[in-house]
């Protein structure tokens, strides 16, 4: 008698699947604002909830919008994911998930309202989804956006064993006459660096292969300049900028010409990306104090500095683009919120482009 197939030897169990939706629910349901539709995860036999086929949000519920435009980004946290598996620790690359899209956002001065996230493993794990989850809740709330959807796909015969991957959606808006997108940058202007809160979610290949491979490191290893283990350090979740930067920018409407999320490709990169044409940004090299990961991981690789600087953020997480007369307020501001701020460069005449010298 031939053998009878089912979805569980095909590699998908779907009681497995079962808890896993039920383990997300509450972290899912602390990210609600003002706005979701209910019931966002109507119940079904047996009392279990799981997602509609779409989410709603009431844009009226947003705030005193009267001529929005829809801000939409995507991005995922990379090869981090390599080594949080290698540490075992997974609660905390969600917020790196909400992150790389939500800082994004805020460049064009929005405000975001819902995250959905993409998960994809080779068999389900109702405990690691929960934690992946866990992480994805708390960026959103530490955002003020609403976790509405998602999906998890297992794929068996995609991945090896202890792989996963993970994609992050976010969706804001933005009053029409109020979007920045660096047009109005003027020669004077001053860039201001928010400071990072280490690699965050960028550059990890090179990362993995001097940590891990150059230098013959492991996770668990205590590195004494960094006061913690390799996985401590490599595992900081990135800094989410969406609150103190719209708080700057209400309180300094009109003289934040730019934003720049300063993510691969580092400040050269990112600031340049903003700049009108006949404009040039100068930024000094010693306008903020050096964060020991950088230079612990280029004497570990011998990197040159002109990488250094053009794959990692350098200890500058974000930047703003003020009139001057603007500048020292908002540094101060930031500082109230928490976040180190210094007026590290300023807008020339020229070429586009950005130099660090």
């Amino acid at each position: 008698m031939a053998e009878q197939w089912n979805y569980k030897k095909a590699g998908l169990d779907l009681d497995k699947y079962e808890q896993t939706i039920s383990g997300i629910q509450a972290h899912v349901a602390r990210t609600f604002r003002p706005g979701v539709f209910p019931p966002p995860f109507p119940p079904r036999k047996g009392g279990k909830g799981v997602g509609g086929f779409a989410s709603l949000f009431d844009l009226s519920a947003a705030g005193k919008y009267t001529n929005p435009v829809l801000v939409t980004c995507t991005d995922g946290v990379g090869s981090k994911l390599k080594v949080a598996c290698a540490a075992g620790k997974f609660d905390t690359v969600g917020i790196d998930l909400v992150a790389m899209s939500v800082n994004d956002l805020i460049c064009t001065g929005g405000e975001p309202l819902v995250f959905l996230d993409y998960l994809a493993m080779p068999k389900d794990d109702p405990s690691l989804t929960a934690d992946l989850v866990k992480g994805v809740a708390d960026g959103c709330l530490e955002s003020g956006c609403a976790l509405v959807g998602g999906e998890t796909a297992i794929l068996p015969d995609f991945y090896n064993p202890g792989d996963f991957d993970l994609a992050g959606f976010a969706a804001g808006v933005v009053e029409r006459d109020k979007v920045i997108d660096g047009q109005s940058i003027q020669t004077g202007d001053v860039v201001i660096g928010l400071a990072s809160s280490g690699i965050h979610s960028n550059g990890y290949s090179l990362v993995r292969k001097v940590v891990f491979e150059v230098a013959g490191l492991r996770v668990t290893d205590h590195v004494p300049e960094l006061g913690k283990t390799v996985g401590e350090e490599l595992l900081r979740p990135t800094r989410l900028y969406v609150k103190p930067v719209r708080r700057v920018i209400e309180a300094h409407e009109g003289r934040i010409h730019g934003l720049a999320n300063i993510t691969g490709g580092g400040l050269p990169d990112n600031v340049g990306r903003i700049l009108p044409p006949g404009k040039r940004v100068h930024i000094s090299r010693n306008a903020w104090p050096t964060t020991p990961v950088f230079g612990w991981l280029q004497r570990c690789g011998n990197v040159a500095d002109a990488e250094m600087f053009r794959v990692f953020n350098m200890g500058i997480g974000f930047a703003v683009i003020a009139h001057p007369d603007a500048a020292e307020g908002i540094v101060k501001q930031l500082g109230e919120e928490g976040i180190s701020a210094w007026m590290i460069g300023e807008v020339r005449d020229g070429e586009v482009g950005v130099e660090v010298a």
